[in-house]
């Protein structure tokens, strides 16, 4: 977009109020409530506790945009987006809107960071409970979910029988890779406590004789060996270039020799605008993380290198955390 009027750069400087509205309806549970029936504001407010005034305000921003349906002096959630705005709800992306309201809070403090006036860094980071943390992973595997098919049908996993998943999560990546592959069988890497997800996933899957779960730290420990696909997805960009390269070795020396190395994150072009999302990302990462970013397909290429991949090549490009590089162990 071409920002050439006041117009555009204020309708710019100002998105971030109905942002800011939805955040705050998803930090006070307002969609749960609201998806049991219809309820008044003082009916709301008795639930979650609230200043009725404000209250009121707050539920009519939210109707006039679209995320309530106001009928007279009470309040409801569509029946269609209820699923995805309410508290436990298996297809529910409620705990990544309030990741969101996190990153809020963190990023507030960017004009500070960028003038050298507070650090950024691992320490704006949430810590989650186990509860919140299976929530917040199952919410990743609603938005992962369209995504996957299509990731592995680009992959092309071909004759390729044992797959690594690096911090695969609750398998979405592996359960795809499995039904694509029915030959294949899978090691998924990630910490203790995702592990046991990606087990009740697996298992509801019907995959779990063919998938092994291991638990581990990437950051300290050796991934199995044995391996001749490695898929490494949303991971690079939160690390530095020399903890990149540490975990690229680590990957080399769990492959075959002719093992192949998948990575899918943001691939950015050499000017490091394009695509728009990775250069936003980066700045997530600025905040959040002690070294992270989005990263070139140059400087990709080059720690792949280093670590001793072969034949390394963009296997798609992506503007929304789906571009694909691929390298060989010779």
């Amino acid at each position: 977009m071409r920002f050439d009027s006041p117009e555009k750069i204020l309708r710019l400087a100002r998105d971030f109020m109905e942002s800011r509205i939805l955040l705050s309806g998803a930090e006070l549970n307002v969609f749960t409530v609201l998806s049991e029936g219809p309820l008044t504001a003082k009916e709301v407010s008795s639930r979650i506790g609230a200043d009725l005034r404000a209250l009121v305000i707050l539920l009519d921003a939210l109707a006039a945009m679209g995320l309530l349906i106001k009928k007279g002096e009470t309040y409801r959630c569509d029946a269609a987006l209820a699923p995805l705005l309410s508290k436990g709800h298996p297809r529910s992306v409620l705990p990544m809107v309030l990741h969101a309201a996190h990153l809020w809070r963190r990023w507030s403090r960017l004009t500070d960071v960028v003038q050298g006036k507070d650090e950024s860094g691992s320490a704006a980071r949430p810590s989650r409970g186990t509860d919140e943390m299976k929530a917040f992973i199952g919410a990743m595997h609603v938005v992962a979910l369209p995504l996957a098919g299509e990731i592995v049908d680009a992959v092309n996993p071909g004759p390729s029988k044992a797959l690594l998943d690096v911090g695969g999560a609750s398998g979405t990546y592996t359960i795809a890779f499995l039904q694509a592959s029915p030959r294949m069988k899978a090691t998924l890497f990630d910490r203790p406590e995702v592990i046991e997800m990606a087990r009740e996933r697996l298992g509801e899957a019907g995959l779990l004789d063919r998938a092994g779960l291991v638990a581990g730290d990437f950051y300290r420990d050796e991934f199995p060996m044995g391996h001749d696909l490695a898929f490494v997805s949303a991971i690079i960009h939160q690390n530095s270039s020399e903890q990149n390269l540490d975990l690229y070795r680590k990957v080399f020396r769990s492959l075959n020799s002719g093992g192949r190395i998948i990575i899918r994150d943001h691939v950015m072009e050499p000017d490091r605008v394009h695509p728009k999302d990775g250069a936003v990302f980066a700045v997530n990462m600025l905040m959040g993380t002690e070294g992270g970013g989005t990263y070139t397909f140059e400087q990709i290429r080059t720690g792949l290198s280093q670590a001793g991949f072969k034949e390394i090549r963009l296997l798609q490009k992506g503007k929304h955390m789906d571009a694909l590089v691929e390298a060989f162990k010779p």
